[in-house]
Order: C-alpha cells, then structure tokens, then sequence
C-alpha cells in the first residue's frame, strides 16, 4: 500500500504546483507498483508540466496499455503531442528570426506545460530580441526568483540590459550565467559582444572629443558592424557618426546617419535635432521644419519652440526670392559690396548690352535686370533689409515690388538725369562699349590708361 502514499503526495504537490517533488513521489508510487494507473497518470502529467513530452507521452501510453479505454490518458496523450509539435516549429521560426511566432508558439506550448522553466527562457529571450524589454525581464527574474542560479534566466537579463544600452551592467549578468555553466555558448557570445562593442564606442567618444574626426568615423563604423541586434547602441552609434560627418561637413551623409537612428530608434530626440540642423545648413527647411515639430510635439522645451519658429521663418524666407544670391553676394555683406554687387550685375543685365540678343533672351535678361533692381533697393536700405533678413513679408509692409522701375534705380545709381539708353551714347573711341562693361563685371581686365574707370557714359539728352 505504500505505492499509494506517494501516489497521494504527489497528487497534493501537485496542486501546490511544486511538480518537481510530485514527480519523485509519482515515480516512486509506480516502481513499487507498474500497475498503478493513476501512479503514471500523475507522472505523465508533472513530466508534461515541466515541458517533458516526450516522456508524458511513455507515461499515458502504458496508461492505455493498462486500460485502453481511460479517456484522460487519451486527452493528455492529444496534448503531449500538441506541446510537441509546438516546439518543433518554434525550433524552425527562431532559426528564421520569427521571433513573434516562436513567443506565440510557447505560449501554447504553456497552457500545456506551464512550469517548463525551458519554454519561458526561449519565450524570454524571443521578446528580448522583438524589444519587449520589460516583459522578457519579468519571465526571467520570475524564474530566478525560484532559481537563482538558472544560467539560461540570467542569459536573458543580461541580453535585456544589454539591448537597453546597459552594457556594463550586462556584462555581469553574462559572467554570472558563465560562472554558473561555463559552456554556455549564447552567454559566452553576448558577453564578448558587449565588451567589444563598450570599446569601440569609448574609442570613438574620444576620438571625437580630441577632434580625430577620421578615426572617430572609422570606430564608429566598426562598432556598427558588431551586433546588428542591438537597436537602441547602434541607434546612438548612427548618430554619433552622423555627428561626426556634420563636423567633416559631409552633411548628406550625416543626414543618412540620422535617418537611420531615428529608423532604429523613433523616440531619439538627439537624433531628429541633428539631422533637423543639417536640413538647416543644406537648406532643406520643409524636412527641418518637420523634424522640430516631431521634437517640439515630444518635449515642449523652450529651446525647441525657438529651433521650430526659427525653421519656420527660414521656410518662409526660401519661398521668396533670394536678393542676397541674385546679387551674388554672402548675407553678411557690407554696403559697399552690394553696390559693387548691384553695379556689376546691373550692367551685365542691363537690357541695352543685349538689344542684339534674340527677343528671349532679351526678355530673361530684362526679368534678370528688374530682380537685380529689386535687390539692391531692398538690401540697400537698412529698414527694408531688416524686414527681408527677418522674413517679414515685405508687400504686406507696404513694399509693392511690382510696381517699381529698374531704370530708375540704375540712374539714381549712375547719377544720370532722365530716361537713359547705352545706344548712341558711347563716348570712348578706345575700346567697344561690351569691352567696358566685361572690364567692369571682371570678364576682361583693360589698361587703366584706355579707360581710366571714369565715366564714359553721357547721360545727357
């Protein structure tokens, strides 16, 4: 009759859920009796518990060979082979990296087996590798709770933290699951990336901060190259290089650098300013205007409302014309040189020097001529400039740029009175009025002594 006491505490353990101890107990209960149906009933079912199916399966079986007719053996045999069968394709989906399935697959496969230590790592380690941190950290420091020392739990602690871009603290949980089975070959090698991947990025940290732009780049690019599953560092990675090609002012390629963080990483507020104040500098001002609002949307900083407001009105400016590059000159120019700059363009557009040119090409010169006057009488006069740099819309200050004569501005300009005209005009029988004006617009370099840069024009009537 002792074969029944242990068949009974086994039964007890097993509704406390302690299915390692009521295995013992079943498995003693049947070597006493073979015969003793709930005996492998009881241990087919704690070894299906503990994820065995294999040998749940050999237990329900000399169940039925016992007594062909017991339905619960037939049921948990069915189940048995549905635990199988989910492993096996969850084995096939994590060689493919679906990681998705093989969490759907263990999930089932613990409906069936729900104190399989086994199923819960792999189901772990699986969100670990689909970014769901928190909840691979809950199923891992659940069985270390119960087990300490289980090195595959502390495996996926450490692969969380280390895909969190924790890597020192990473590396511990990995030495620990080392320590606690030294052949473990998934520890071994996360342990070793980490390490490597910590360096690299130190190396190109400082690389960066001594101004070894070059170096900084080529470390940066090796540590990308290390893990590809570590979103959230090589996220980081991405955007110190990008950084990195913004200083060598390799802007476009920083800009690719920062799009790729951001694809890595969508809530790397680092990296949208980033490649925000290369849009600036390549003057993209769309794409930059749409980066700082995705920052301003998330962190409603003072800082990045003035970064948006100040895209916003670069925006604004670029769908105006540009008087600064119409005249050919740097946005800080003096005075001076945008007289120089308008008296250069002027007479190179001036309608007159190309009265012989086809009608088209004497009305895009003409267009050309008007533009040029309507820069220089905006950048000339301080308010006006003031107002354009701010982008202000100048025609609702009042400025109605349509109305203006680009003849007007260029005899106030030259000093001459009344309407005036090249054509008959020319008083330096040395040289050809084209000579002149390509001397003035540097196309041609004459002697001072043909043409001593006085004024050769007669602006009289």
């Amino acid at each position: 009759m002792f074969y029944d006491y242990y068949g009974n505490r086994a039964a007890t353990l097993m509704m406390l859920g302690r299915f390692r101890e009521a295995l013992g107990d079943a498995q003693q209960s049947v070597r006493l009796d073979d015969s003793f149906v709930r005996g492998h009933l009881r241990e087919g079912k704690c070894h299906l518990s503990l994820g065995n199916a294999m040998a749940a399966s050999r237990c329900f079986q000399r169940v039925l060979e016992l007594d062909h007719k017991n339905t619960q053996a037939q049921q948990e045999l069915k189940n048995a082979s549905t635990v199988l069968e989910y492993e096996k394709i969850a084995e096939v989906d994590f060689e493919k990296r679906d990681f998705r399935k093989v969490v759907f697959c263990m999930d089932r496969a613990l409906e069936f087996a729900p104190a399989c230590h086994r199923f819960k790592i792999l189901k772990a380690e699986c969100l670990a590798l689909l970014g769901r941190y928190p909840e691979a950290q809950s199923v891992a420091s659940d069985i270390l709770r119960m087990d300490s020392t289980n090195a595959d739990a502390l495996y996926v602690r450490g692969l969380c933290l280390y895909y969190e871009d924790c890597i020192e603290k990473a590396v511990q949980f990995f030495i620990q699951a080392l320590r606690m089975a030294p052949d473990h070959e998934k520890a071994c090698l996360a342990c070793r990336n980490a390490k490597a991947l910590k360096a690299k990025k130190e190396d190109g940290n400082k690389a960066f901060k001594e101004g070894n732009y070059k170096l900084a780049y080529e470390l940066y690019t090796e540590a990308l190259g290390i893990d590809p599953n570590n979103i959230k560092t090589n996220a980081k990675l991405y955007c110190n290089r990008g950084t990195v090609n913004s200083k060598l002012r390799k802007l476009e390629e920083a800009i690719d650098d920062c799009t790729n963080a951001v694809k890595l990483d969508e809530t790397y507020i680092k990296a949208y300013l980033r490649r925000a104040q290369c849009y600036m500098d390549t003057e993209q001002y769309e794409d930059a205007v749409r980066d700082y609002e995705k920052v301003y949307q998330t962190e409603k900083t003072k800082e990045h409302k003035q970064l948006l407001k100040n895209a916003q009105v670069e925006l604004k400016k670029s769908k105006r014309k540009d008087y600064y590059k119409i005249l050919g000159v740097d946005k800080n120019a003096s005075e001076d040189e945008i007289k120089k700059a308008y008296r250069k363009r002027a007479l190179m557009h001036h309608p007159d020097r190309h009265s012989g040119a086809s009608a088209e090409v004497q009305k895009e010169e003409e267009k050309k001529f008007k533009e040029v006057g309507e820069a220089f009488t905006i950048l000339s006069d301080p308010k006006k400039k003031a107002r354009y740099d701010s982008g202000q819309d100048l025609e609702e200050d009042g400025l109605n740029m349509g109305d203006f004569d680009a003849n007007n501005i260029f005899k106030a300009f030259f000093g001459g009175p009344g309407g005036f005209s090249f054509e008959g005009r020319w008083k330096c029988p040395s040289i050809s009025f084209e000579m002149y004006v390509n001397h003035l617009t540097g196309q041609l370099s004459l002697p001072e002594e043909m043409c001593c840069l006085r004024r050769v024009f007669d602006f009289s009537t």
